[in-house]
């Protein structure tokens, strides 16, 4: 269940993130699109060169320059893919039109001609230049680009059939979304097929776009049955012929979250996990022959997170010319480093009672991998750096004196990175950095620090009756005065999908809220309690095994048990909200701990844990086959019937995410209990509420009216 929050982010506007910022091969110089053009910055420098100016963007017999969603370079330099007419795919824009510019003579062209328009994925010039292949209609393509013939390598794709691309689950819950990777010798290409015939349509129903209503389908495989198939393919791209992997197990019972080429041409490796995911092996496998050997495997009572929490990487962390990997694994209790050799044997990296929360680079030339970690502070995050042998100590590169979060996007070579960094207190840094000595390089003194102080913002921690430590944040009601007492409003989330506390700029505050909630107030304050993803260990994050709706509402109730204690705190003022797993969180306290909270305004909530998808609900809570009894305990209908204050219900009815189903029935449980409350849904949004003109300022207004009609804000 993917966390819908918006915040106002740290704009980093001297480099994006490392999805969008371009680097040169050698790591001493990026690309960025600037006036439709894409220019090339020399490091340290910063000297500018026009690689692609927008004029030669022009296609011939028309007036207007293609506009560039994204872009990328050939291995040689010599061709340059550009993304454009861009449409959405669930969640993002994967979708759209491929066209090559040839860097010398300019000459350019589109790929694909002939298939509809917007319907290009993925598209990837070859490792040797010559070809590009892309997916269209669940068909993977290769297209010859001296001669434009273009080679369908599969062509059994439908609307549920689906080759080098995924299902609606893969993409919400894995991160899953470009299925297909070149072999380096760019003569066979390796690819996911998806079988989603065998899962059953969920039919969003549309009210208001005609006269008659219709449906929308969406494969969605709910709690308990059997996901979409996967295998992996080689096609040949010479014969457009396919050798499948023969994976064990049936392919109804495991997911493939990740795989890549094993560092060379007749190799291809993947991480397997089970269907209660708390199983994972990783196989290198034979694409001449489909032969596959298990080299490690792993195991837990609650889940193995996939290689996908811990690096967003395109391609397999490889050391040692090949001979062995980075991986991080949990099994000491916490998250830590490892080397895996080819042969299954294993070296740990990092040592001590800590999490690396991601891996960001290999400097192998140097002896040394990067990492993020905070081992002092788990609403903080900074970059570390170890040797790849762990012979040595691990060693902050991120300067002592900034105490927040820190981010990075680190050149291949790991000589340069663009480093931002910001805490509670909204002190920012942006910058260029050399990594070497974290020595700043931007231009133009740009690197002072913006301390905009905001003293009503505080981090706190608070421990439970239960012998539970909560960190959070808090701020105050603008002219606060300790004599008086004040509402608050908890704002929620509280499940395995993420935090809600980080020492952060802007990571504080209700930004639904349409006017100066301090100014009306409130006091504001979120908690994270176990079972969040923060870096406390493994036992933190994984109690909430098979006790979503009980472990995590419990945590947030006692800590509001402690806050009401607090002399300036309104006892009969207490109002919680929360958006998809804080909505059900927001429903779950207000129906279990009436006593405690009075006003809830829940968004998009899963009022029906047995009602959400399998890959999340059963990772976190099991099957429902072997325990339906935890599932209907966390759920807030369960509790329903405990409704003794005001809720208001919000959701979208074109919702594929968390399913306008579950409010349905919710507002039937209410009804047959005689509880009165509000509703308010949004015909044909989806989890965001975000279609349609007037939509955004109308749910700020409906969520701050119903907050103080039902909860006023000021000191007593």
């Amino acid at each position: 269940m993917k966390f819908f929050l918006i915040l106002t982010i740290l704009n980093l506007s001297i480099a994006a993130s490392a999805q969008e910022l371009n680097w040169g091969k050698d790591g001493n110089s990026y690309y960025e699109v600037e006036n439709n053009a894409i220019v090339q910055y020399q490091l340290p420098t910063f000297s500018q060169t026009v690689i692609v100016d927008s004029v030669s963007l022009i296609p011939t017999g028309q007036k207007k320059a293609l506009a560039i969603r994204s872009f990328s370079f050939s291995d040689d330099g010599k061709k340059v893919l550009i993304y454009t007419n861009s449409k959405k795919v669930w969640r993002s824009d994967t979708r759209g039109d491929y066209w090559i510019e040839n860097t010398a003579t300019k000459a350019l062209k589109q790929l694909g001609k002939g298939r509809p328009e917007s319907s290009l994925m993925f598209a990837k010039i070859s490792p040797d230049g010559t070809r590009a292949a892309y997916v269209s209609e669940h068909n993977l393509y290769v297209e010859d680009l001296a001669t434009n013939q273009i080679t369908a390598l599969t062509k059994d794709g439908t609307a549920r059939l689906i080759n080098g691309t995924f299902d609606w689950v893969y993409e919400e819950e894995f991160g899953c979304r470009d299925g297909f990777r070149w072999a380096p010798d760019s003569k066979n290409i390796a690819f996911w097929r998806i079988d989603a015939t065998k899962i059953r349509n969920f039919l969003l129903l549309n009210n208001t776009d005609s006269v008659y209503s219709f449906t929308k389908a969406v494969e969605y495989p709910k709690v308990g049955y059997d996901p979409s198939p996967a295998k992996i393919g080689v096609v040949n791209i010479s014969t457009a012929k396919t050798r499948w992997i023969n994976l064990p197990g049936h392919p109804q019972q495991h997911y493939i979250p990740h795989m890549e080429w094993a560092a060379n041409n007749s190799e291809i490796i993947l991480e397997q996990l089970n269907r209660k995911q708390n199983e994972a092996k990783i196989f290198i496998c034979n694409t001449a022959t489909g032969t596959t050997n298990a080299i490690y495997t792993e195991t837990d009572k609650a889940w193995v997170d996939a290689k996908s929490s811990w690096s967003n990487a395109v391609g397999w962390e490889w050391i040692n010319g090949g001979k062995e990997f980075i991986w991080l694994s949990e099994k000491d209790g916490w998250r830590h480093m490892y080397r895996i050799g080819r042969d299954g044997r294993e070296t740990k990296i990092t040592k001590g009672n800590y999490d690396v929360i991601s891996l960001k680079t290999i400097d192998e030339k140097n002896g040394y991998v990067y990492f993020m970690a905070s081992p002092n502070n788990a609403t903080q995050q900074y970059l570390y750096k170890i040797a790849i042998d762990g012979s040595k100590e691990l060693e902050l590169v991120s300067p002592l004196t900034q105490k927040g979060t820190h981010n990075y996007v680190i050149s291949p070579n790991a000589s340069y990175a663009s480093h931002s960094f910001s805490n509670i207190k909204d002190e920012r840094v942006l910058e260029w950095v050399k990594l070497s000595g974290h020595v700043s390089i931007t231009p133009n003194n740009e690197t002072d620090p913006t301390q905009n102080a905001s003293p009503a913002v505080q981090m706190i921690q608070l421990t439970t009756d239960d012998n539970v430590t909560m960190d959070g944040w808090m701020i105050k009601p603008a002219n606060f005065d300790s004599t008086k007492k004040y509402p608050v409003l908890f704002y929620v989330y509280a499940e395995p999908a993420a935090a809600t506390v980080k020492d952060a700029a802007g990571s504080a505050g209700t930004f639904l809220y349409a006017g100066d909630i301090a100014a009306d107030g409130y006091l504001q304050i979120s908690l994270d309690g176990r079972g969040t993803p923060a870096p406390k260990g493994a036992a933190w994050r994984k109690a909430i095994y098979g006790k979503i709706g009980i472990v995590n509402i419990r945590d947030q109730a006692m800590a509001a048990k402690k806050i009401m204690k607090w002399n300036f705190v309104d006892t009969s003022r207490i109002a919680v909200w929360g958006w998809s797993g804080g909505g059900s969180t927001t429903l779950n306290l207000l129906f279990q701990y009436p006593d405690i909270y009075k006003t809830g305004i829940a968004i998009a909530p899963v009022a029906n844990q047995l009602l959400y998808d399998n890959i999340y609900q059963e990772r976190y809570m099991g099957l429902p086959q072997e325990s339906r009894e935890n599932f209907i305990n966390g759920s807030p209908i369960t509790y329903a019937k405990n409704l003794r204050g005001n809720l208001l219900v919000i959701h979208g009815t074109g919702d594929d995410n968390v399913h306008y189903q579950g409010t349905e029935m919710l507002v039937n449980e209410l009804v047959k209990n005689g509880k009165q409350f509000q509703m308010m849904s949004y015909p044909n949004r989806t989890h965001s509420i975000s279609e349609g003109e007037g939509t955004s300022q109308h749910l700020a207004n409906l969520f701050t009216m119903y907050l103080r009609e039902h909860c006023p804000g000021g000191g007593r």
